[in-house]
C-alpha cells in the first residue's frame, strides 16, 4: 500500500486535526497568527499525528481525544523549525520563505515561542501526569539537541556518538514519543507502549540519517533548499563525519574551506561531490538501515492488525526516501 492511499484511510480525523492546528495558531496580534498560519500552510505530511492515530488504533480510539495529544506534538514541531530557521539563518524551507526571511529573527524567535506555548495549552486536556511528563521532557531534550548543534558547529573532531545522540534529540525522540503517546492517550497495552515508543525511536533515527544522506545527494526541487547546506552551514553530518574519520586529506579540504570567510555553493560542489562518489554514502545508508531494522523489529512484537501493516509501510517509506 501507498503512502497516500494510508493517509486516505485517515482522511477525516487528519483533517480534524489540521482544523484544530489552525485554530490553535490563530493569535491576537497580527504578525504573530500570519507567521504561524503561513507556517502551518507551508505544508508538510503530518508524520506525528499519523503515528498518534495509528499507534492509538492499539487501543481505544477516540479521535476528540487523541486530537488533543497529535496537534501539541505537530506543534512542537512546527517551533521546532522556526527556531532552526533562525540559527541556521535559512531563507527557504520547503521550497518557500522562512518566517525569519519574512519578517526578521525576533519575529521568528517569538512566533517559535508561541506555537510552543500553544502545545502545551493543548495538552493540558489530558489529566495524566504522565502525559505532560514525556511531553516536558521531549521539549527538553530537543533543546539540548539544538544547542549541541550550536556547540559543534565547525567542530570537525566530533565522533560517531555524539552525532548520534544529536539526531536522538532533534529528531528521533518527538517520533519516538508520538508513537508512544497515542498509545497512552488510547489506553493501550503497557507493553505496546514501550515497543510503540522503540519502533518510533528507531524509524526516527533513521529518517534524519535518510534526510543527512539527501542533503548530500539530493536536489535541490528535492529539498528545497540547495544540497550540501548542513556541511555550508558547519554542521557535521554522518557522510562528512564518516569521511573525515577516514581521509585525511578530505578532512583537511574540508576544513580548510569552510574556515575561510564566506565559502559559497559553488566552492563547496567539488567537495559534496567527492563524498558523494565516496564509501559514505553506502555506510550512511547501512547504519540508516540498522536503525529500520530495528524498528521492524519492535512491529513484530505488536498485535496483528491492518495498523501493524501501516506502520511498517511508513517507516519503510521514511527509511527510503531515495537518492
Amino acid at each position: 500500500m501507498k503512502l497516500a492511499e494510508i493517509y486516505m484511510q485517515f482522511q477525516s480525523d487528519i483533517t480534524i486535526i489540521e482544523n484544530e492546528l489552525e485554530a490553535t495558531v490563530k493569535a491576537r496580534n497580527d504578525v504573530l497568527s500570519k507567521a504561524s498560519i503561513q507556517l502551518l500552510k507551508a505544508g508538510g505530511k503530518r508524520i506525528r499525528p499519523v503515528f498518534v492515530l495509528l499507534a492509538a488504533k492499539f487501543g481505544h480510539y477516540d479521535i476528540n481525544s487523541l486530537k488533543h495529544i497529535a496537534v501539541p506534538l505537530e506543534l512542537i514541531h512546527m517551533a521546532s523549525l522556526v527556531h532552526d530557521d533562525v540559527i541556521d539563518d535559512a531563507d527557504l524551507r520547503r521550497g518557500r520563505e522562512t518566517i525569519k526571511s519574512q519578517w526578521d529573527n525576533r519575529v521568528a524567535m517569538y512566533t517559535g515561542d508561541f506555537i510552543f506555548g500553544k502545545a502545551l495549552e493543548t495538552s493540558t486536556y489530558f489529566d495524566n501526569p504522565r502525559i505532560h511528563q514525556i511531553l516536558s521532557h521531549a521539549m527538553l531534550e530537543m533543546c539540548l539537541g539544538e544547542i549541541e548543534q550550536i556547540r559543534d558547529q565547525y567542530n570537525w573532531q566530533q565522533n560517531f556518538r555524539v552525532y548520534l545522540r544529536r539526531i536522538k534529540r532533534k529528531t528521533a525522540l518527538l517520533i519516538a514519543v508520538s508513537c508512544q503517546l497515542g498509545a497512552i492517550a488510547a489506553n493501550a497495552d503497557v507493553f505496546v507502549q514501550k515497543q510503540l515508543y522503540k519502533f518510533g525511536y528507531n524509524v526516527g533515527m533513521s529518517f534524519q540519517i535518510t534526510d543527512d544522506i539527501l542533503d548530500f545527494v539530493g536536489t535541490e526541487k528535492q529539498l528545497g533548499k540547495p544540497a550540501g547546506g548542513d556541511l555550508l552551514q558547519g554542521n557535521v553530518t554522518l557522510p562528512a563525519l564518516y569521511v573525515m574519520h577516514h581521509d585525511p586529506k578530505m578532512k583537511k579540504l574540508i576544513e580548510d574551506l569552510l574556515s575561510s570567510e564566506s565559502p559559497n555553493e559553488t566552492e563547496i560542489g567539488p567537495i559534496i561531490e567527492m563524498i558523494k562518489n565516496s564509501e559514505a554514502i553506502n555506510y550512511s545508508v547501512k547504519i540508516s538501515d540498522q536503525y529500520l531494522s530495528k524498528a521492524f523489529d519492535a512491529l513484530d512484537k505488536l498485535p496483528d492488525q491492518i495498523e501493524k501493516k501501516y506502520l511498517h509501510e511508513i517507516a519503510a517509506y521514511i527509511g527510503k526516501r531515495k537518492f
